[in-house]
């Protein structure tokens, strides 16, 4: 009987532990959802030699966390859909499946892609089977949008028969405007549908675009390619595209691209971000390469926007080049490669975790807990930078464990996760009913300018030094700099665009630019105040002939309102201008102009993933 009490006291005992395990862990995902395959590449899809990463679990951070502060900007994903057909590679799955297209788009959204640019290759051929489910599924995701880009194939291999260039394109157009312009989903600018174009003005460039939209009742916006595509005839703006060939990973190009769009202001700028190229595997391939680097060359491309945009100066739209080629290795859609790894260990009641490779493609770390090493509960997120966890600031009940942290990449970088580390509490107090704590603080900035106050003449620049330094912990992402609140007369850049503090600090120097104020000549002035003087007169005449017929006070506060006018008439007759729209006030005294220094507060804004950072620079435009 003795043995059979001790046997149930037992049994009781280990209910009871478990039953308290059970009560604190919570399972809210599984081990297999944090390692499986999270996108829309084929599960059979392996890595290849030319860096497309074999389709596993992908950061689903919201891409446009990796813009400026404050970015509106529209992101779309360049994409092909070729696959399924003999002469391309087998990548696992057929662009005309229904099933893979609505996964394709659930995934561009679960990133925070806005819409996608469809590489279309004309009328009633494979490519235009897959467009017609692509329009399908946009529709059934309110907000999310596709444009068609006329491929130079449409017209070189897929044109009626006995078509000329020309007439191909016309086809081409008018198909696209009675099949696509209709859907609720087709991408707009300004109100009107928009058709991109890829290399058709360079291999045709006899074809006459106007003579083609003549045939069209629904006008597009036209957007062409390169710094040449802001010139191009008829043009509604440009994009930018991979350069393959560039040994410095197309960032110049890329820089001249966007200061050539900044010069034509009415037309539209399309930036362009990729994570490399490869094209050793295609068919047609001539083995030019661009390496990834790791993850830089993704984030690098998007450090050449943030460099020379910002919410004030903002980048309306962008082009991710490319959701899926996986022939020439730009393809996102099966994830970036980060070339990243991490193992777990414990000492005493400290969860510590050990890196290779570059931190900033990292967003943040999650501990998780396990009673069984197969379902989940997260205890907290950790910025990046921490590699270690006090678990005894948890109320975790006596008992066994497993834990595992997983590095959480910046966007659709590769996650990784540690194999489980066995854990049993030996804290002071090991079970309490207190609620969890707030995650253990992050990593703390100085972010300053020095100095704080400058003055710069106008048609000059001036140079500032923002620095970065760190107060505690380490914060190993690169801070992108950008500038906020900045006139129309002024321009800012940072050399360079990003900052990694690590430990210590890190520096840039901005450099503030200003615009020349254009003066009129004295004839000019003088020529102002003959026409002033007459319809000032006028007004005067006129205002005092109406109000004479007004009765009693009506005509005396009347006749008020109107010498006010008059002298706000006056006032800007001799002002010879509407005022500091250049940065500079301007007053007449006598014959001498005095332009009295105007003073901008500029922001400077530093974003590194989940840390916001700001100074500000007080600019006087002499």
């Amino acid at each position: 009987m003795r043995q059979l009490y001790l046997a149930v006291a037992v049994l009781l005992t280990a209910s009871t532990l478990f039953a308290t395990n059970s009560s604190y862990v919570v399972p809210t995902t599984t081990l297999a959802a944090q390692t499986s395959n999270n996108t829309s590449a084929a599960n059979t899809f392996t890595t290849l030699p030319n860096g497309d990463l074999g389709a596993g679990n992908v950061s689903k951070a919201d891409v446009h966390t990796l813009l400026y502060s404050g970015a509106t900007t529209k992101i779309y994903a360049h994409m092909v859909l070729w696959f399924g057909e003999p002469n391309h590679m087998n990548i696992g799955y057929n662009s005309t499946d229904p099933t893979e297209v609505a996964n394709q788009i659930n995934d561009m959204v679960s990133r925070g892609i806005d819409g996608v640019i469809l590489d279309w290759y004309g009328p009633g051929n494979f490519m235009d089977q897959a467009a017609l489910q692509i329009m399908t599924q946009a529709e059934a995701h309110p907000g999310f949008t596709f444009a068609i880009m006329i491929d130079q194939g449409a017209i070189e291999w897929y044109s009626c028969a006995g078509c000329s260039p020309q007439q191909a394109l016309v086809n081409d157009l008018q198909y696209v405007e009675s099949t696509y312009f209709p859907s609720p989903a087709y991408m707009t600018m300004e109100g009107k549908p928009v058709i991109t174009q890829f290399n058709v003005n360079l291999s045709y460039p006899s074809v006459s675009w106007n003579a083609a939209l003549a045939g069209m009742g629904v006008q597009p916006i036209l957007i062409f390619q390169n710094n040449s595509g802001f010139t191009a005839d008829l043009t509604g703006g440009s994009y930018s595209w991979v350069m393959p060939t560039a040994s410095d990973y197309g960032l110049p190009y890329l820089t001249s691209f966007y200061q050539t769009g900044m010069g034509y202001p009415s037309v539209e700028t399309i930036g362009a971000t990729y994570k490399g190229f490869n094209d050793t595997l295609a068919s047609w391939g001539s083995d030019r390469i661009m390496s990834q680097q790791c993850g830089q060359t993704w984030l690098q491309t998007f450090s050449e926007i943030n460099g020379l945009y910002n919410s004030g100066k903002p980048l309306p739209y962008m082009q991710i080049v490319t959701w899926n080629d996986y022939e020439e290795a730009t393809e996102i859609e099966s994830g970036i490669d980060n070339c990243f790894s991490l193992t777990s260990s414990l000492s005493s009641n400290s969860l510590q975790w050990a890196i290779s490779g570059n931190e900033n493609t990292v967003d943040y770390y999650t501990a998780y807990i396990s009673t069984d090493g197969q379902n989940l509960m997260p205890l907290t997120n950790v910025a990046a930078g921490v590699h270690s966890l006090n678990l005894c600031g948890f109320p975790i009940p006596s008992g066994n464990y497993q834990l595992f942290v997983q590095a959480v990449g910046m966007p659709s970088f590769s996650n990784h996760i540690t194999a489980a580390v066995n854990y049993s509490p030996s804290c002071a107090s090991t079970v309490s009913s207190a609620p969890l704590p707030p995650p253990p603080a992050t990593a703390t900035v100085s972010f300053s300018a020095s100095p704080n106050t400058v003055s710069v003449p106008s048609g000059k620049a001036v140079t500032v030094t923002v620095t970065a330094a760190m107060k505690s912990g380490i914060l190993n992402a690169p801070i992108a700099l950008s500038c906020g609140g900045l006139p129309p007369t002024l321009s800012c850049s940072f050399s360079p665009n990003s900052i990694t503090p690590g430990t210590g600090s890190a520096t840039s120097t901005l450099t503030i630019s200003t615009v020349a104020v254009r003066r009129m000549s004295s004839a000019q002035e003088r020529s102002r105040g003959p026409i002033y003087a007459s319809w000032i007169l006028s007004f005067g005449i006129i205002g005092f002939i109406f109000v004479g017929s007004a009765p009693g006070r009506g005509r005396i506060q009347a006749l008020a309102i109107v010498a006010l006018i008059g002298i706000g008439m006056v006032g800007a007759s001799c002002g010879g201008g509407t005022g500091p729209q250049s940065g500079v006030v301007k007053s007449a005294v006598g014959s001498n102009a005095v332009h009295t220094p105007v003073n901008y507060p500029i922001t400077i804004d530093g974003d590194a993933s989940s840390t916001r950072l700001s100074a500000t620079v007080n600019v006087i435009v002499q």
